[in-house]
Order: structure tokens, then C-alpha cells, then sequence
């Protein structure tokens, strides 16, 4: 099994994402704030980056697969920076719905896993739209 070393630039990256990710839920909930949803994308950018590495993460964005995803998002947030906070979030959810399609499986799995809010996760009719849609996915 990998194990998964956890050094202080990760640490680092992990708690940018995470303060990435508040500052734009902040930024939402004042009615779309520009400063806030932009500070949230730079934060959020920087944290992948520290915690994935920038070789990885060049590599990630720039992937054949990932092309529209990676446009997508840099669009909505040009779109954001210029004055239309509503039209760039829309832009950037669709890139990143595209960029990390491929990591709802995983989610998925994660989301199940969770000792509180799991149990939700593992009724039957939920448990079979998570099957459904990781047996789509995977390679059999």
C-alpha cells in the first residue's frame, strides 16, 4: 500500500484549499462579493499546487482530457476579475465539474465512509445510484 507522507508543504497546500474553498462559499453567500470569490480561486489554486506539487499540477491542468475544463475555469474567473461575479461562477463550476469528474468515484466511496453521515450514503436507492455510476466509470 502507498502511504501518503504528509510534510509541512502539504500541510501548507491542504490548508489553502480549505481557506480557498471558504472564501468562496463567503463570497456566495454576500451575494456573489467579487474580492472574496477571487481571493477563494487564488487560494484554492495555490493549495493544489503545494499539496499535489507544481509538476503535477501543470500536469493536471494541462492534460489533453482536462483542456476544456482548464479553459472553462480560467475564462470564469477573467469573467469574475472584470466585474460578473454570477456569469464567472457559473463559467468556473462547469470547469471544475469537467476538471474533477473523474474523482467522484473516489468521492463517492469517501462520502459513504463518513461515520456520521454515512448512513444516508449506504441506503439502498442512493448505494445504487453511487454503484451505477461508479460501474460507468471504472474498466471492468
Amino acid at each position: 500500500m502507498v502511504s501518503f507522507e504528509m510534510n509541512d508543504r502539504k500541510k501548507i497546500g491542504l490548508g489553502l484549499t480549505g481557506f480557498g474553498i471558504f472564501f468562496s462559499v463567503l463570497g456566495v453567500i454576500f451575494f456573489f462579493d467579487k474580492g472574496l470569490l477571487a481571493m477563494g480561486n487564488i487560494l484554492f489554486i495555490s493549495g493544489v499546487s503545494l499539496t499535489i506539487g507544481m509538476k503535477s499540477t501543470m500536469q493536471f491542468f494541462m492534460k489533453r482530457s482536462n483542456f476544456k475544463g482548464t479553459i472553462s475555469f480560467g475564462i470564469g474567473f477573467f469573467i469574475l476579475i472584470m466585474g460578473w461575479p454570477i456569469l464567472g461562477m457559473i463559467v468556473e463550476a462547469y470547469g471544475f465539474i469537467v476538471l474533477f469528474s473523474g474523482f467522484w468515484p473516489t468521492l463517492s466511496v469517501f462520502a459513504q465512509k463518513i461515520p456520521v453521515l454515512g448512513w444516508v450514503f449506504q441506503l439502498p436507492f442512493i448505494r445504487s445510484l453511487f454503484d451505477r455510476y461508479r460501474g460507468k466509470r471504472m474498466p471492468v
